[in-house]
């Protein structure tokens, strides 16, 4: 118990002393995490699209060498990527980009390098994401898509897409929350993130312990709130629970929702003074039974 208490008394002390470096590293982070997220879910999509191209024995043969190579690119790209930490991606775009082009190419600013890598990490597996959402949409629409004159951009923006958003929502929340944490790695080419300032603090005063409890407490406040959230954009997307069936259209009358036409009106099948049905006099053609013709 007294060292529960001593750890809160370190922790206290601390944030007293350096809670504007701990709040300016919980904002870069949060700040790197949406940017990034919202460039990886970009690029995820354009992969996902591009992957999900149909083509057949019909298609003439440069589109298919075309599709065919953009699908092993992107195959390519998102095994790299998904295969290989994000520390060393870091380490080889940020560090190897000056080391291949002896220094005439380097990163200006440690926010675009921070971004520029986890954006394309993000995107790597946003692009498997986004094509697993494509498939699990019943072909049954695509045809019908394609049967009424649709073309494929049309069919994907109108009819698949919508439907394959509400689907990958989740792993949407999924990558934001993942790069929330993941953002801790960017320290590695000196970008000061919540961890990163969390390594400075410890260095000055050499309390680790309470300082990093600070950053789990910290890293747990923002990955929950952003699941609140996220779960509440998902119920938004849902829509009501209750539904109405629609009986306003005169033309589209489903069974239980038909009403008698008032009486007088156009559409009355009963007479109006004896209620007897109309009998329309019927027009009889052919042969009688005697053979004459009527």
């Amino acid at each position: 118990m007294d060292r529960i208490i001593k750890l809160g008394s370190d922790m206290a002390l601390l944030w007293t002393n350096y809670r504007g470096a701990y709040l300016g590293g919980i904002a870069n982070t949060l700040i790197l995490a949406l940017v990034a997220t919202a460039i990886g879910c970009v690029i995820g999509l354009l992969c996902g699209i591009l992957n999900t191209i149909p083509y057949n024995d019909y298609t003439p043969k440069p589109k298919r060498f075309l599709l065919k190579l953009i699908r092993a690119v992107i195959r390519i790209y998102v095994e790299v990527f998904r295969g290989t930490p994000m520390v060393l991606q870091a380490v080889f775009i940020y560090y190897g980009l000056p080391y291949f082009t002896n220094n005439t190419m380097q990163f200006e600013s440690l926010w675009s390098a921070a971004i520029l890598i986890v954006s394309i990490n993000t995107g790597a597996y946003m692009a498997e994401s986004v094509r697993g959402g494509i498939i699990s949409i019943d072909p049954g629409q695509t045809e019908g898509a394609k049967a009424i004159g649709m073309t494929h951009v049309q069919t994907m923006t109108s009819v698949i897409l919508p439907q394959a958003l509400r689907n990958i929502m989740p792993q949407i929340g999924n990558n934001f929350i993942i790069n929330v944490k993941d953002t801790s790695v960017m320290f590695i080419i000196g970008f000061t993130e919540f961890f990163a300032f969390h390594r400075y603090i410890t260095g000055v005063n050499n309390m680790y312990f309470p300082s990093a409890a600070i950053e789990m407490a910290g890293y747990l406040c923002m990955t929950l709130i952003a699941s609140v959230i996220l779960r509440f954009i998902e119920r938004r997307m849902d829509g009501d629970d209750s539904y109405e069936l629609a009986s306003e259209d005169q033309l589209v009358m489903a069974a239980g929702t038909y009403t008698h036409p008032a009486k007088g009106s156009p559409f009355d099948e009963y007479n109006k003074e004896g209620g007897e049905l109309k009998r329309v006099p019927e027009k009889r053609k052919g042969l009688k039974r005697g053979g004459d013709r009527l």
